[in-house]
């Protein structure tokens, strides 16, 4: 059913979606409500559920959407002519900050959607957002050059271990930002300390 909203003149599709994230991300899933993003959005109740069935619904149809309109303008910019792992690592950095900073509100939400603790959501979140990682490191990691290598060095266990860091990483900062309530999406100092981590990880596995 939620397909037939993009039937929805554009900006009314807009007015929806700009009130629902905001509502989400400055609540959280459980607090939101509905009556404030239909009042935000100037639109009745009966038709948000006319296309939503729910409030589960809504959320989940949301977090997939900008999810995938993220993933689809990162990977057409992306570059993947560089072979240097780290050196792509630090232009897919570069592109997440600028990114950042053109879609401040869907990253505000994505990020709630993250640290998201609701029992009727999570389940399907978690299982998104692995989903989502596993799909992406994959297409980042693929044509690298394995020169670079040093010998004896195992490639397909060491990217591995690049992805848990930066796995592992982006999860604290992602709690760290949900414990003392950001979200003005300024990661510069962040963005830094992994350039320390990527620069430990390019010594130990690199000639």
């Amino acid at each position: 059913m939620a397909s037939r909203f993009f039937n929805l003149d554009e900006e009314k599709q807009l007015r929806i979606l700009n009130a629902a994230i905001y509502e989400f991300a400055q609540k959280g899933y459980d607090q939101a409500s509905t009556n404030e993003i239909v009042k935000s959005a100037g639109i009745s109740k009966g038709l948000l559920f006319h296309y939503f069935k729910s409030k589960k619904d809504l959320y989940l149809f949301l977090h997939q959407h900008f999810v995938e309109v993220l993933k689809t303008e990162f990977f057409s910019e992306l570059q993947f002519d560089e072979p240097d792992v780290f050196v792509r690592i630090k232009n897919i950095m570069m592109m997440k900050s600028q990114m950042m900073k053109k879609h401040p509100e869907i990253f505000n939400f994505l990020m709630s959607a993250y640290m998201e603790s609701s029992s009727e959501v999570k389940h399907e979140l978690d299982h998104n957002h692995h989903a989502l990682m596993h799909s992406s490191y994959a297409k980042i990691f693929e044509d690298i050059d394995q020169s670079k290598f040093r010998e004896g060095v195992d490639m397909n266990r060491a990217v591995q271990i690049v992805f848990w860091v930066l796995e592992g990483f982006s999860k604290q900062v992602m709690e760290k930002t949900e414990l003392l309530g950001q979200s003005d999406n300024d990661f510069t100092d962040e963005f830094a300390e992994a350039d320390v981590y990527i620069e430990i990880l390019k010594k130990s596995f690199y000639k």
